[in-house]
């Protein structure tokens, strides 16, 4: 039977807890209020020292019918109550898989980047597929990670996984296989200026007759930049491909 003790491992044991100022937690805790608010994000912060959550936003993606102060005070038992059983393990593997890539980065760039998975979450026994960001907010000096903001929306594939690590500002990143247990390199999908177009005017609301006219091409033209948008990001349909796009900064 899995337990919170499983999420915390040697990988991640905070070895300076001296470095640790919680004086500045709450303008941690004010920022990400700011952020969920402005953003209509589901966030939340997690405290690897104290193995809690300081801070979970009121935005109802992550909630699973209970109140941020539930979801703070279950902390990590939240992802035994409200994750499907079989994939507990997942998340626990992921963890685990992480930690250890997040360890091999020189300690000066282990800000820059972030895990990306996706995995189920029970509200009111039905499953919803969620996408799941973390990143360092505060690391101690020796690079062990403080607190993480997380970040929740709806995912745009159909299954658990897609474990990916990304660096801010460039387009490669490491794709997790959980076979072979090994990343692998990987290199983010480009939009042409017209797949941008047709994107940002989809955002703004126009239909593919609309957009064919603001932008001097044909609907067929305009069916086909859609079609290979969809390829590019794997994605089914536009609303699909806003997520995915935006999600990724493609924009």
């Amino acid at each position: 039977m899995k337990t919170t003790d499983d999420f915390f491992i040697p990988d991640n044991v905070i070895k300076l807890p001296e470095e640790l100022d919680y004086s500045r937690v709450d303008e941690y805790i004010r920022s990400a209020e700011a952020f969920s608010r402005s953003t209509y994000q589901s966030v939340y912060i997690i405290d690897y020292f104290k193995q809690n959550f300081l801070y979970v936003s009121p935005n109802p993606m992550f909630l699973c019918g209970l109140t941020p102060e539930q979801v703070m005070k279950l902390g990590y038992r939240f992802y035994l109550e409200y994750v499907p059983e079989d994939e507990q393990q997942f998340l626990i593997d992921l963890n685990e898989a992480g930690f250890s890539f997040h360890n091999t980065i020189p300690v000066e760039e282990r800000k820059d980047w972030y895990i990306s998975y996706d995995f189920h979450i029970l509200n009111g026994g039905k499953k919803i597929l969620v996408n799941h960001k973390l990143t360092p907010l505060v690391l101690t000096s020796d690079g062990r990670m403080w607190l993480a903001l997380c970040v929740v929306s709806a995912s745009t594939h159909t299954s658990p996984g897609h474990i990916e690590i990304h660096r801010v500002g460039t387009p490669d990143y490491f794709e997790y296989n959980r076979n072979t247990r090994r990343w692998n390199k990987r290199q983010m999908p480009t939009l042409t200026d017209g797949e941008k177009a047709v994107l940002t005017l989809s955002i703004q609301g126009y239909t593919m007759s609309e957009i064919a006219d603001r932008i001097c091409l044909s609907p067929d033209t305009i069916k086909k930049y859609r079609q290979r948008i969809f390829e590019k990001l794997d994605v089914r349909n536009i609303s699909e491909a806003i997520v995915a796009a935006t999600n990724n900064k493609l924009l």
